[in-house]
């Protein structure tokens, strides 16, 4: 393995440098740095365009100015990075590409876990549920949400998903009619992904919708909206759900060692709900990441307690279930922060924001401010990215498992008289992620290059808006710094991708 990562590396670096050349020669033909001053009318126009040249060796034939940038990119093997700088405001190019990818992999990261997590999941659920109307449903929406356009899709959201619900909260009361059709959709939904007769699709599918309509009717008459709290009861009732799902998903709800693990952890967390309440309000980063890693391992200490022949399994699900118990815990707390943000004079009752990273005023304003209001200005451009990139994992999901559905092997599961759950999760799911290990990485390492459409329509300051404004301005040494990071983590997500491969699979053999 190491002699196959070595290798390699090797191979990688040749490549980059290759690419860089090229890359730089395509960069330095594309404009001309000088435009602005050529059309200037400033009497001293010749003498601004002799130090701008000089300045940028521009007399010098950029096939050979390429190893005067790659002599100082090759000081960072040593940590001495010297990327060149913004010739326009003279700021360094390593500060630029800190500033930027700090942003994009805020932005990047919150979308790729949640499409990962919710397109594999609904392309699983699909294939499952082959040729039914739930299936069809996602092919078409799947379809559908890949063929729009990033720009498109930014744009509704900007009017729908900000525009229309800042206004929505001036007096947020859901219509019965909104209810009714709510309750329906999200009826017709469930009741399509199940499996079973007709009669208990539609007798399941009924009672979600009317309960979704119900829940949301009585939200709406409390006025949740405008102060959108969770509390211990409905922490505890989420909590117990997360816990059933868990132990369903990683052990089966025959096991009830496992099942009992993820139910206590669930109740451990309601009942951290109240001490929570005044420690949180001394929160940090690590205070929060502290919390995090308390809770999992109590769940994985109450796991090892509750014995049995394999705990490893009830360690597994009681640190599982903490993750979705610390989300809860961590949203009501940072909830009970919504109103005094929403209703301050700087955000004025208009808490969804549709351009920026963050609202200047709000700097230094305290860690749950400053994390809501980073969490509203995510809201969009997030949803955009998962929209289009849901679309494909949902789709290689589908089909990878389809293909793995049908081999030999897990007739051969299924012969041997183990229950579908088993058959789907300990040996089908595993390989159907073989297909997913070669997109995923090289998806998001493009993804961190720069959400180019998403950060120029949503104002976000990232690695995409700094590709556009530097080949506007044809700034070269922030181009070639862009290039360099998102070159090399494409190269690093291919070999990730490999890897994964001997993970997924001890049958691939990378010798």
């Amino acid at each position: 393995m190491l002699a196959f990562i070595a290798r390699r590396l090797m191979i990688a670096a040749g490549v980059l440098i290759a690419a860089s050349y090229i890359f730089y020669l395509l960069a330095a033909s594309s404009g001309d740095p000088l435009e602005d001053l050529r059309a200037s009318t400033q009497r001293n126009r010749e003498q601004l365009v002799e130090l701008r040249t000089a300045e940028l060796q521009l007399d010098v034939n950029p096939a050979l100015r390429y190893f005067t940038w790659a002599g100082g990119a090759a000081k960072c093997l040593i940590g001495q990075c010297d990327l060149g700088e913004d010739w326009r405001t003279g700021q360094p190019v390593t500060t630029m590409l800190g500033s930027a990818m700090g942003s994009t992999l805020q932005l990047i990261g919150f979308a790729s876990i949640f499409a990962i997590v919710v397109g594999v999941a609904v392309g699983i659920v699909s294939a499952l549920r082959q040729y039914t109307g739930f299936d069809y449903g996602v092919t078409f929406a799947a379809f559908l949400m890949y063929s729009l356009p990033s720009f498109f899709v930014a744009v509704l959201l900007k009017q729908w998903g900000a525009i229309g619900f800042n206004d929505f909260l001036r007096d947020p009361v859901i219509p019965i009619p909104a209810l009714l059709v709510i309750g329906a959709v999200a009826g017709i939904i469930v009741g399509s992904a199940l499996s079973g007769s007709w009669p208990r699709k539609i007798a399941i599918g009924g009672t979600f919708g009317l309960a979704t309509a119900a829940i949301l009717g009585a939200l709406s008459a409390t006025g949740w909206f405008l102060d959108p709290r969770l509390g211990p009861v409905v922490i505890l009732v989420f909590g117990l759900g997360s816990a059933y799902f868990v132990t369903f998903i990683a052990a089966g709800l025959n096991n009830k060692r496992a099942l009992y693990t993820g139910l206590a952890v669930a109740v451990i967390g309601a009942i951290a709900w109240f001490p929570l309440q005044e420690a949180f309000r001394f929160a940090t980063v690590w205070m929060v990441l502290g919390v995090l890693a308390g809770l999992i391992a109590i769940g994985m200490v109450i796991g090892k307690l509750a014995g049995g022949p394999d705990n490893r399994v009830q360690m597994r699900v009681g640190g599982l279930t903490a993750l979705p118990v610390f989300g809860l815990l961590f949203v009501d707390y940072l909830m009970s922060w919504w109103e005094r943000y929403s209703n301050s004079s700087t955000i004025g009752g208009r808490p969804i924001a549709t351009v920026g990273s963050q609202t200047p005023q709000l700097a230094g304003s305290g860690y749950w401010v400053e994390t809501l209001d980073t969490f509203t200005h995510l809201i969009l451009p997030v949803t955009a990215i998962v929209l289009i990139s849901l679309a494909g994992y949902t789709r290689y999901a589908r089909a990878s498992l389809l293909e793995v559905m049908n081999l030999d092997y897990i007739r051969t599961a299924r012969a041997k008289g183990l229950n579908e759950r088993t058959v789907v999760m300990r040996h089908a799911f595993r390989n159907a992620l073989i297909p997913l290990a070669t997109i995923i990485p090289l998806d998001i390492a493009a993804l961190i290059g720069g959400a180019v459409i998403t950060e120029t329509i949503f104002g976000w300051n990232g690695m995409g808006r700094l590709f556009v404004e530097s080949l506007r301005l044809v700034n070269l040494d922030p181009l070639m710094g862009y290039f360099l990071v998102t070159g090399i983590l494409l190269l690093i997500g291919n070999i990730l991708a490999d890897i994964l491969y001997a993970v997924l699979d001890p049958r691939i053999r990378v010798e």
